[in-house]
Parts: structure tokens; sequence; C-alpha cells
């Protein structure tokens, strides 16, 4: 429902404008502006009684010289004012504002948004200003089609940096967007500072394939545009890797969220011979869409198109902030490390990248595992899919329960990683996931250490592999400085990767190492806010809670922890605390009988807590004889505080060493 009257034009320039009926007051003020800038407004208020409504909004579409499209929660929705603005993008005057931070809908994405949420309808605002400027840039180019002269010009404006050719004109959405998209960048409108201006987030590319399992591909897209672009030293990349954690929200508030200044967003479409990948990079300080582009290409020239959509967007970034030399030489550093040529092994390896974002145990690891083999037997060569082997081998390792198979998992893993390293040495989840299972598998820090530190240096922008190394450093950290270093590293990868479940939950164990209960609780809550089937958080939650002489809140944490193992050795605990001797003799009779000797460690926690100092270290030895990978807990576990005036306990430290 929205503007138009019919009557003949005047010598003034002819304004539509659409909205949604229930936003009149929020489009009163944009009508009164223009009105009183001179301008002739067309919209519904003014139709006469019994006046043909649909007759006199056509007429109105096709004489005015601009469409002013008011955009908003409600609007979006309303056929009426996407039938309006569609008109206005075929006849190419169309200026989009949103009046309450709502993204346009598909389709009108193209084109550069005005945010005018902010304003409070005085005419001397700053947004009353940016609306006249957006509505006279788009005058220029329609005018003479209208009929009509252009008002006369604005003030000459303020000087601005140099920027490049490319800044202003990349993109593809056609010759009057680009000059509306110059006019713009002229008049200072979208400028931000250089720490905006370098700062982005990947969103996870729309599947528009129709078929919800292909999810995998149009995800994986998007993810390895950022593992890329992270790899940019000019560009500081966010990314939302939980997609339940930003369902439903406007693509703006999720960039408001992570205080970036950019959003890289697009969406994907394919069969089995082509490919479709539409994206566009917009401001989120007014809504500018620096670049935006439409690639149909054969689905084997995916991984040139990821390339070029990546060294695109870094050029238009950057180069605002640096010369087009200097632009170009950082894009040079954000080539594809240990990536593949097929297809096949590509798909198999997003698919398993797909299965280990669930997180969800064992079942899942081991699926994700499955394809990442089947990307090894399509491409022998792709480094990052043995990384990825190596990962999910040590996951399986860690939740298994034969001691036999837990040494052959880890010795395959080994394999795994140092195959990935020796086809490409600067790949930085190959070093992490050699160093993990040096450090988990064979209890070896001192062999890990310079893989955590190749990797730190490597993928100094990404955020997964800075997660890694912060909870490898706070396994170590019985010095307040290694502590501290723990903490600011994964501060930092919680401002790159703030909806992201795992590092969430790696900053509830690093607080767990410095004895700070409530942050532990507060993390871990957030980590099952983003992804509520994340193992290992009710776990950590119940022993924060213990230390805080909480047993009942314990053994609630505790049931519903998804690792048995876990779950037992907590539950067991907790029922010691709360004086239920027999249940608690029953979760720990059902942890042995279920994993044995592959629970060493967790047996001697129960122990220790029981008060049963002797028995808990004859178990700490005995793990360290197998290698337990959970003695890397054993500096800082606090459920493990009962033994440390032990001398056996100091001489098993000492025996672990640096």
């Amino acid at each position: 429902m929205d503007s138009g009257e019919n009557t003949a034009p005047g010598t003034r320039p002819l304004l539509f404008v659409s909205y949604s009926r229930t936003d009149l007051a929020r489009a009163r003020p944009v009508i009164d502006l223009l009105e009183q800038a001179g301008f002739d407004v067309w919209w519904d208020g003014r139709l006469e009684g019994g006046e043909n409504y649909l007759q006199s909004t056509e007429t109105a579409l096709e004489t005015c010289a601009c469409v002013v499209v008011l955009w908003s929660a409600t609007s979006v929705a309303s056929h009426w004012v996407r039938d309006e603005a569609q008109r206005g993008r075929e006849r190419g005057c169309l200026v989009p504002l949103t009046i309450d931070g709502t993204m346009a809908p598909l389709g009108f994405r193209q084109f550069q948004l005005l945010d005018i949420s902010a304003w409070d309808g005085r005419d001397e605002a700053a947004e009353a200003a940016r609306i006249l400027v957006a509505v006279r840039a788009r005058l220029g180019d329609t005018a003479e089609d209208a009929g009509t002269p252009p008002p006369a010009p604005p003030p000459p404006p303020p000087k601005t940096p140099a920027l490049s050719r490319r800044t202003l004109m990349i993109g593809g959405a056609g010759g009057a967007a680009a000059l509306g998209l110059a006019g713009a960048w002229q008049f200072g409108l979208f400028g931000s500072p250089a720490s905006a201006a370098t700062s982005m987030v990947v969103m996870p590319f729309a599947n528009e394939t129709g078929d919800p399992d292909k999810k995998f591909f149009s995800d994986g897209l998007a993810r390895e545009l950022r593992t890329v672009l992270s790899r940019n030293p000019r560009l500081k990349v966010a990314a939302p890797t939980s997609s339940s954690a930003i369902a439903g929200e406007d693509d703006f508030e999720i960039g408001r969220k992570l205080g970036v200044g950019s959003i890289l967003r697009g969406s994907v479409q394919r069969d089995d011979a082509r490919v479709r990948v539409t994206a566009e990079l917009v401001e989120i300080q007014g809504g500018l869409v620096r670049w935006a582009e439409t690639y149909d290409r054969a689905l084997e020239s995916i991984f040139v198109l990821q390339s070029e959509i990546a060294e695109t967007v870094a050029l238009s970034l950057v180069a605002e902030v640096a010369g087009d030399a200097e632009a170009r030489q950082a894009a040079a550093a954000q080539g594809e490390i240990g990536g593949t040529r097929s297809v096949a092994a590509y798909e198999a390896f997003l698919r398993g990248y797909a299965l280990y974002d669930l997180g969800a145990g064992p079942e899942t690891d081991r699926a994700a595992l499955t394809q990442f083999d089947a990307a090894i037997a399509k491409d022998p060569d792709y480094a990052a899919a043995y990384a990825m082997r190596a990962n999910m081998l040590s996951a399986i390792a860690n939740a298994a329960s034969d001691q036999i198979e837990v040494r052959s998992l880890y010795d395959k893993a080994i394999g795994a990683a140092e195959r990935a390293i020796a086809l490409e040495p600067k790949l930085a989840q190959g070093h992490v996931a050699l160093g993990f299972v040096l450090n988990n598998g064979q209890l070896n820090r001192r062999a890990a250490l310079p893989h955590y530190q190749a990797a730190e240096k490597l993928a100094v922008g990404d955020a997964d592999t800075l997660r890694s190394v912060a909870i490898f450093y706070s396994f170590g950290a019985e010095q307040a400085a290694e502590r501290d270093r723990a903490k600011r590293m994964i501060a930092e990868v919680l401002k790159l990767d703030p909806l992201n479940a795992r590092a969430f939950r790696s900053a509830g164990n690093i607080a767990l190492f410095r004895r700070d209960y409530t942050a532990v609780i507060g993390y871990m809550n957030r980590a099952l806010e983003l992804n509520p089937n994340l193992v290992s958080a009710q776990s950590a939650i119940a022993v924060a809670r213990l230390m805080q002489g909480d047993a009942a809140g314990a053994l609630v944490a505790a049931r519903a922890e998804k690792v048995p193992m876990f779950k037992l050795t907590a539950s067991a605990i907790a029922l010691a605390k709360l004086g239920d001797a027999a249940a608690s003799d029953a979760a720990f009779a059902q942890l042995v009988a279920d994993y044995g000797d592959a629970a060493l460690y967790q047996q001697a926690q129960v122990q220790a807590q029981r008060a049963a100092p002797p028995v808990a270290l004859a178990l700490l030895e005995k793990a360290y004889v197998a290698r337990d990978p959970g003695l890397l807990w054993i500096r800082n576990d606090p459920l493990l505080d009962p033994l440390r005036s032990e001398a056996r306990f100091k001489e098993l430290l000492s025996r672990l060493g640096s």
C-alpha cells in the first residue's frame, strides 16, 4: 500500500515515497523534509476520495523522477513496497533508506542503503543532509529521463582522502548504481575510520539450491573465504561460525554485535555441473554496497572463483586506508594454502567440516573422519584434509574406552598431521594438529611447543588456530605470566569470533584453570546457548559448582553432560559430596566398567575428591605409564588440589616436565 496520485507533472522533480502504512510516523519526517527541499512528493496520504488507487499509483511510478523506498521490518514483507521498489530499480531511479536498521530484501541489496534509523526528524541533523544528497545524486542520473531539471547542486563537498579508482568503481551493479556510489563517496556519506574500514565479517552464504542437504556447500564456501581473508595482514576478519546463533537476525545487527565495519555475504545455487554465486560487500554504517557481483561458472571453477572474490574484497577494503600497491601486496599474502583442485575432494572436505562443526561427540566425529578420508582418496595431496583427518582421529581417541584403540588412533593421527605438514609446511592447521596429538597423545609438551608456535605465527588472524594455541599455553600455566598469556589470547579469539560455541568452551576451560568459577559457568552457558549439542560444557559447569560448594547444582549439570565418561566422573563426585555414598560408588563402578584404563585420570579425580589420596596417586602413576591425555590437566585441575602437597604428586609433575 503505498504512494501516489495522478496529477500533471510540475516543474519540480517528482518523488515517489514507498513505505508501509504502519510506518507512517517514521515516513512523515522524510516526506516533510523532501517537500521543504522543493521536491514534489507523491505518497498515499495525498490520495483524494474516490480516486482510482491502482491507476494513480502506476501513473506515479511511471512518471516520477525518483522512487524513495523506506525499508523496515514491516515494509520488507509488503508486496506493495516490493513491487514499487522493483519498478524503481527497473527504471534506474531507486533510492533505498532503512528507517529501523532492517536490511533491504534480496534483490535490492546491490544498491547503497542509507541507514536513518537514528534520525530524530530534525532538519539540521546529519541524516537529513544525507537523505537530500542521496536523492540529488540519483536525480543527477535520471533528471533528463524524467523531463524535469535537477535542483541546484549542493555546496562543494569537504575534502576527503584520495580513493583508488578501483575502490570507487569496483562491482557489478551497473552504470547508474556506480555513479550513485561514487557520488555518495564524494559527499562523504559513508566514510568510516581506518579501524572500521579494514574489519569485516563473513556471513554464512545462503543455500538457494532448494536442497537443505547442500547447505554444507554454501556454509563451506563462506568459511573457506573467511580462512583465506584472515591471512591478509591488513584485515581483521570476524566470523559467526555458529549459524544457529544468528538465525533470524538482521545482518546489520549481527555486524554491529561483532563490531566490524563491513559484511561479506552471498548466496549459492548449484547443480552437478554449474554454480552461481552472488556476493556483496556492504558497509555497516550507512549500508553502502561497496561491491556486488554474480558469477555463473562451471563447478570446477569454484576454486578460481573463491580466490577472485577474496582478492576483490581485500582490495576494496584495504585500498581505502592504503595505496593500491600495498593493498595488492597484502592480498598476495592471502593465497590458498593446502587446498585442492578436485571438486569431489572439496565437497567431501566441506561435508566433513560441517560434521566437525556440530561438535556432538564421537558419532559425528567418526562421520566427519569418513568424509575427510574420502577427500584424501579423491586427492592424495590435499594437505588440509590430512590435517582434519588428524584432528578427528585425536578427537575419537580422546573419547575411546579401549586403550589399545586409543594408542592406534593417536599413532594414525601423528602420521596424518606429519603428512599435512610435508605437503604444505605453511599450513597452520597441520601444525596445530601435530602439536595436539604430540601433547595429548604422547604428553610430549616439549615436542608440541614448536608446532603451536609455528601455528601462532602462520595464522595470526585465524580464531580457530589462536583458540587451540591458547588452550595449549593454558595447560602449562603454572606461572601467572602463562595464565595471563592464555587469558589474553582467548580474549582475542572471542573478539574475532564471538558467536563460536567452541571459543566460549575454551574460554571456560581456561577460566577453570584460573579458578574463576563464576566465569567458567558464564562462558559455558554462553557456549551452550550457541550450540545446545556441544559436549564437555556441562561437565565443566559441574566442576565449577563443586568448587563453589554447590554439590546439588553440580549433579544437575553432570547429568546433563553428553559424554558418558565426564558425566559419570562428575556425578560420582557430586553424589559423594551430597552424602549418597552408595550412588557415588555405583557411578564410579560404572565408570571403571565402561572405560577401564582409558579413564584412569577421571578415576583419580573421583578418588581425590572422595578423600582417598593414596588411591588417587596410584591411579595417576598408572595413567602416566599409559600416557593418559587427562594428565594435561594435572598442573591446574582444581579437582586434584587435595593431592598437591603430596611428595608423590610433586614427583609426578617433575616427570611430566615443562
